[in-house]
């Protein structure tokens, strides 16, 4: 590994490269001293470029390591910009950030017109409706697990959760179920080659023919629905009106995979990684069971806190600022490494215990406060709660049986394969 590269001196040494494949396929307990030592230095630690599959010669980036820096920044969208892009740390074409990012690559007043248009389509009947379908589809997946005993947990349990209830939201049916998982999979496949080529090219186009094949999806059942519109979000979202305003064809196509990618992929590992926590802390688990009504909120927010699905975002700076101390100048980009920020020992004490009693737990799991907090936060801790309540009550000795199978990612802190036993 190397030490970061800086413009100025840097204030102390460490051998972490966020860019490299060998840091995040380090254990745990290597990557969890990397960003230890990163949060004691004055100011955030300045890197070149990652090596991506979508490398450019080209500025570096600061990564924001602190809760309080992470916490500012997100505070100020009007200074740290999204448009640039959020989900890469090296510049890509503005059409290609929209195309994959939809909102998230967005700075107001677009941000907030997008926002406000889908948000008129979450009715309060529209959310009711999901979370009676999250507890119906939970209990058909465990009594499948039942039927089945042991075998991968992510393919058998949290897989299908969250792909089940954004299918059924949109009004996708069961046909497409295997495609929108495979193309999900690989539009946040980051470095791992069980989705990707490491062919540069290649990459590139197996990223393209994955949101081409999403976007096609959403595009046809739209049309369909404006003929005939029918109780789901599609049907909202192609007729949602807002002051005149609506959704043209290609921003409901970026926001559909916005929606599958980001709802899927983060809300199955928080469930995969839930199970992990459970088998290697029975205590907590114990403490769970005990009273599981009274202690399922506070445990929701332990295992995001705890696994940080996204690891990072990026913003850009649009102007010169001053932010805790350190001067940014425009132009700058930053990477808030939640991730880290979930970790900081001026926050959290003991910040590698999983406490699922831990209160008040202010984690950035799902964004900083600002304008762009996760919108699907209320589902995807909705989906975790009924989840683990089936498990648990009706399993309730399920357990890991082996390692997990780790994505290779910056950017998604990923299990591809869990093995599980009933106990």
């Amino acid at each position: 590994m190397t030490s970061p590269a800086s413009p100025s001196p840097a204030p102390a040494a460490t051998d972490i490269d966020l860019s490299a494949n060998d840091f995040w396929a380090a254990p745990l307990a290597e990557r969890h001293a990397g960003f230890a030592a990163l949060r004691q230095l004055d100011s955030p630690p300045y890197f070149a470029d990652p090596e991506t599959p979508f490398t450019t010669e080209g500025q570096g980036y600061y990564a924001l390591v602190k809760h309080a820096d992470i916490v500012e920044a997100s505070r100020h969208a009007e200074i740290f910009s999204s448009a640039r892009g959020a989900t890469s740390l090296v510049d890509l074409p503005p059409e290609f950030n929209e195309y994959f990012g939809s909102m998230i690559n967005m700075d107001d007043p677009r941000h907030a017109r997008l926002r406000r248009i889908v948000s008129r389509a979450f009715t309060p009947k529209m959310v009711k409706k999901f979370e009676d379908d999250v507890q119906r589809a939970a209990g058909v997946i465990v009594d499948d697990l039942l039927a089945a005993g042991p075998g991968d947990f992510v393919s058998q349990v949290s897989a299908r959760l969250p792909l089940k209830i954004i299918c059924d939201m949109m009004g996708i049916g069961d046909e497409h179920y295997d495609m929108v998982l495979h193309n999900t999979s690989v539009i946040l496949a980051g470095g791992d080659p069980e989705f990707l080529s490491d062919n540069m090219e290649e990459a590139i186009g197996q990223i393209l023919t994955a949101g081409g094949d999403l976007a096609g999806l959403v595009t046809t059942l739209a049309a369909e629905r404006a003929e005939s519109p029918g109780d789901d979000l599609i049907s909202a979202l192609a007729t949602a009106n807002v002051d005149g305003e609506q959704l043209t064809p290609a921003e409901l196509a970026s926001f559909f995979i916005l929606l599958v990618v980001a709802g899927n992929e983060t809300t199955r590992n928080a469930i995969s990684h839930a199970l992990v926590l459970f088998t290697d802390h029975p205590g907590q688990r114990r403490l769970l069971l005990d009273d599981f009504d009274h202690r399922i909120g506070h445990a929701v927010e332990e295992i995001v806190r705890y696994v940080s699905p996204v690891i990072w975002m990026r913003r850009s700076l649009i102007r010169d600022a001053m932010i805790n101390g350190h001067q940014y100048r425009e132009g700058d980009k930053v990477a808030l490494i939640y991730w880290s920020a979930n970790r900081d020992e001026s926050v959290f004490d003991d910040p590698l215990r999983f406490d699922i009693t831990r209160s008040p737990n202010p984690h950035v799991g799902f964004g900083g406060a600002g304008p762009h907090f996760c919108l699907g936060a209320h589902l995807a801790r909705r989906e975790i709660t009924v989840m683990l309540r089936e498990l648990l009550q009706r399993v309730p000795a399920i357990r890991a049986a082996g390692e997990p199978d780790r994505l290779l990612s910056s950017f998604i802190n990923g299990i591809k394969h869990l093995p599980f036993d009933l106990g």
